[in-house]
């Protein structure tokens, strides 16, 4: 990734889906206009539906590999179906949607009939938004190779930032502690970690948390629809004071949010004075006080 050491990063992160990361990452844009926005999901990319981005160009995205047999070299031995542990290859066929790119099929073929070829993983999307750019990807349906297609995400946001002049990138991370959100945390001042009261969410959280300790990356804590189980919210305010991640918010339930989703406006900006905005206008007064002093 392009070193761009003037720029200050944030992560939102959340250790599963569904616990409200994108709306959070939509409301900072519009609290902080403008900033280099970042979709890192490459997998479900939908921060786009926030911010009615102008797309500026659109390019292919060609990262992963897989085997492509020869019909006319094929001697039909089947060794190749044999070694495969994916199932991917059969006398009849390869199948791209199975095929991890390993290359074994290629080593062992005794006819040289198969070889690794490059294809098409996905997209880069440059465009504007009233909040800032927007940088994101979308990987081709089962496609592979998503931790290099956030990785060239990234690169474009730090050539943007850099073109004109942004001091600020609002990363929205991918859910999980695989390759993606591993490629979406290179570099980063802070993560910011959303989570909802449930035993699924503090089981992903404490996961997530062990992924930033491995990086040395500090963290805070936003807890959103925490009035719907009040004792597992302050297990994770506990947890979050054992842990060092300092919570910055607690977010009621409000049907303002959903509201603001089917518009597709950031909340912050849809419903200015509800519960929700007026707690996340506090947790990234947080967060930008602990970046522009750190």
């Amino acid at each position: 990734m392009a070193a761009t050491q003037s720029v200050r990063r944030v992560v939102i992160l959340s250790g599963k889906g569904g616990t409200g990361k994108t709306t959070v990452t939509s409301c900072f844009a519009d609290l902080t206009q403008p900033a280099v926005l970042v979709d890192a999901d490459v997998d479900a990319a939908n921060l786009h539906l926030m911010l009615t981005p102008e797309i500026i160009s659109q390019r292919e995205f060609w990262g992963a590999k897989v085997a492509v047999r020869d019909p006319a070299k094929c001697n039909g031995s089947g060794e190749c179906e044999r070694r495969c542990r994916f199932d991917a290859i059969t006398e009849e066929r390869v199948y791209d949607s199975r095929c991890e790119g390993c290359g074994l099929c290629v080593l062992t073929c005794p006819s040289g009939a198969l070889t690794l070829e490059t294809v098409l993983s996905g997209h880069v999307v440059e465009a504007r938004t009233p909040y800032g750019p927007l940088a994101s990807g979308r990987l081709v349906p089962a496609g592979e190779s998503s931790g290099k297609l956030v990785t060239e995400v990234r690169n474009v946001a730090d050539a943007v930032a850099e073109a004109e002049g942004l001091s600020l990138q609002l990363i929205d991370g991918p859910p999980g502690i695989g390759c993606t959100a591993i490629a979406a945390l290179a570099g980063v001042d802070l993560a910011l970690l959303v989570t909802e009261p449930s035993a699924s969410g503090l089981h992903d959280l404490k996961r997530v948390r062990q992924l930033l300790g491995h990086f040395q990356i500090p963290a805070s804590l936003i807890v959103n629809r925490c009035d719907i189980n009040p004792e597992t919210t302050e297990s994770l305010r506990r947890w979050g004071d054992e842990e060092r991640v300092p919570l910055l918010a607690a977010l009621p339930f409000d049907e303002a949010v959903p509201r603001a989703v089917r518009a597709g406006v950031p909340l912050t900006r849809f419903a200015p004075s509800s519960p929700v905005s007026a707690g996340l206008r506090q947790a990234w007064d947080a967060v930008a006080a602990w970046l522009w002093s750190a």
